[in-house]
């Protein structure tokens, strides 16, 4: 059993008590993967699991930080503390966020209730970051009822968003009809809630009944999602959105354990697979330049070296 260090100890009390330094440090510390984390982490996995985690996703220039704002407002005004996490694109140079936390929802920044980061996905491929489940778990344990998860928006690999979240927000805009057909194969089928935002555009009620048309192709037995139309800029329909966003959160909670072993499962895969991942990309083996070299030549399939190249790991 890992025993911490006094500084870790100290910064697991702040932690508790929601201190802002110290939740920076932690994130930092869960960025970094530092090996000085797991024994911090081990000690706040169990004291998690009971906030809610809000996915939101979508297309670029959909509204995704204009609506983040408003519903920050709105589950204030319900006395719920909330935090962001913003997941955004490395600059290629320090391979840090571009898009920082004061660009975004800047009047909430003098709000004890409200915290709000930006993670760099420092080449990451996907809408999420291995990172982020340490990220939700130190949020939670600070003390945020509800933490809300934004993607970058490139699409279809934004699907692993419903591994960490409780509900899943989607986002499109009115007459959007190539950014709606690209949502239907991967997107579209994790979302709880399709919002179309920015609905005082011409087209929002006929993007609306498409998508309600793309639902009914979902699989029997397939989750039920709701669509509804907001326009961020002015805040209306974000109360609607935060009620279903509730609703969804207690209807299903009766499921917890079924859903939870069914999210584990698929961390567990996904952080695995980003171990692999690394581990190859770094790996200075003989064996593997073999496997490499024989795929080049054309003498193996990409599954055969891939089958191969496992092998080793296993040994």
């Amino acid at each position: 059993m890992d025993v911490l260090e006094p500084k870790q100890r100290s910064l697991l009390k702040a932690l508790k008590a929601g201190d802002r330094r110290a939740i920076g440090r932690a994130i930092t510390l869960a960025e970094t993967n530092s090996t000085r984390a797991g024994s911090l982490f081990r000690e706040i996995q169990p004291n998690t699991g009971r906030g809610h985690i809000i996915g939101v996703t979508g297309p670029p220039g959909s509204g995704k930080s204009t609506l983040i704002d408003g519903l920050i407002s709105a589950l204030r005004k319900l006395s719920h503390t909330v935090a962001v996490i913003a997941v955004d694109p490395s600059s290629p140079i320090s391979g840090g966020a571009i898009l920082g936390d004061r660009l975004r929802m800047a009047s909430h920044n003098a709000d004890e209730g409200v915290f709000i980061r930006s993670l760099s996905t420092r080449g990451h491929l996907g809408g999420l970051i291995p990172s982020v489940h340490n990220v939700a778990n130190i949020l939670e344990f600070a003390g945020f009822n509800h933490i809300i998860l934004e993607t970058v928006g490139t699409g279809q690999s934004e699907i692993e968003i419903a591994d960490i979240a409780q509900t899943t927000v989607v986002l499109c805009t009115p007459g959007a009809g190539d950014d709606v057909q690209a949502l239907k194969a991967g997107v579209l089928e994790i979302a709880d809630i399709l919002v179309v935002n920015k609905e005082d555009l011409h087209g929002a009620d006929k993007t609306v009944q498409l998508l309600k048309a793309m639902l009914t192709l979902r699989a029997p037995g397939h989750k039920k999602a709701q669509v509804i139309k907001t326009c961020a800029t002015t805040g209306r329909g974000i109360d609607e959105l935060v009620t279903l966003i509730k609703h969804h959160y207690t209807t299903t909670s009766c499921n917890t354990d079924k859903v939870l072993r069914e999210k584990s499962r698929r961390l567990l895969a996904t952080k695995a697979a980003a171990l692999l991942m690394q581990e190859l990309l770094d790996a200075r083996n003989s064996e593997l330049d073999t496997i490499c070299a024989a795929f080049e030549r054309g003498e193996r399939t990409l599954a055969q070296c891939v089958r191969e190249a496992l092998k080793l790991k296993s040994h």
